[in-house]
């Protein structure tokens, strides 16, 4: 029987780079682009790393490489986004997930360094990407770029102000990027993760981590981070060509939840 849709919920072929995609969220997304038949440029810092998740997707039947990419520098952008291209031939898919959580207080001695290196890591390094991205992403006529900001640009936690104002930005970026490449048919969307397992959580303890969530979170627990990757997924779908700008909190209601 013919279908009735016209719109396309596939991305086999599509050519996708994800930062930080040698663990959690980023390592989720990178698997389940592949397994939809996109191509995955894996990156990540650490070269051993990335090439366990490329075997992980090779090994699957799906089609990936990998690159070390510190996105604080500007030549590791620049050559990463060269070699995918020239490997693929095109670029259609950009998610910026790469990140670190470090908790200082506004007065402690160090402050002044970590808030550089947050704000050039979670905000400074998305926006450079994107602009290395872009040519690239307005030839192939439906370009989507997804940047993972944090419930903590919708709230805040005590010590972690630089991470809270980096995601803020993160969520006022992609605003502004979505009005400004709405006529170069470039979709923009945010993501905004709550509670998830992760390394950047690992250190919590398992009965803190349950208490948390069954006075805060409306489904009573932490994501797993293939849960992030499909909210991630939805964004970058050509039939999501009319979603942009939206942030969307994958929280498991957190961000709702009074009481």
């Amino acid at each position: 029987m013919a279908r009735l849709s016209k719109l396309s919920r596939s991305i086999e072929g599509k050519v996708a780079v994800v930062t930080g995609a040698a663990s959690g969220m980023g390592r989720a997304t990178a698997h389940l682009f592949a397994d939809e038949g996109a191509h995955v440029a894996v990156t990540d810092l650490d070269q051993a790393r990335v090439d366990a998740v490329v075997e992980e997707i090779t090994q699957a039947g799906g089609s990936a490489a990998g690159w070390v990419l510190d996105v604080s520098s500007r030549d590791q952008r620049a050559n990463v986004v060269g070699a995918v291209v020239e490997r693929w031939g095109h670029l259609d898919i950009l998610v910026n997930n790469a990140g670190i959580s470090i908790q200082h207080g506004v007065d402690s001695e160090d402050y002044e360094a970590e808030w550089g290196r947050t704000l050039d890591i979670l905000l400074t390094a998305q926006v450079m990407l994107i602009r290395e991205c872009l040519p690239h992403l307005e030839a192939s006529g439906a370009g989507r770029i997804v940047n993972i900001a944090s419930t903590e640009g919708l709230g805040a936690t005590k010590g972690f102000s630089a991470y809270a104002a980096a995601k803020t930005g993160v969520i006022g970026l992609t605003r502004s990027l979505a009005v400004e490449f709405g006529e170069r048919g470039i979709t923009v969307n945010c993501i905004c993760p709550g509670p998830i397992n992760t390394g950047m959580t690992q250190a919590i303890p398992a009965e803190h981590k349950a208490i948390f969530a069954r006075r805060r979170v409306a489904l009573k627990r932490y994501a797993e981070p293939e849960e992030v990757a499909h909210g991630t997924m939805n964004f970058v779908l050509p039939a999501a060509q009319y979603i942009t700008g939206t942030v969307l909190p994958v929280d498991g209601g957190l961000t709702i939840k009074n009481a």
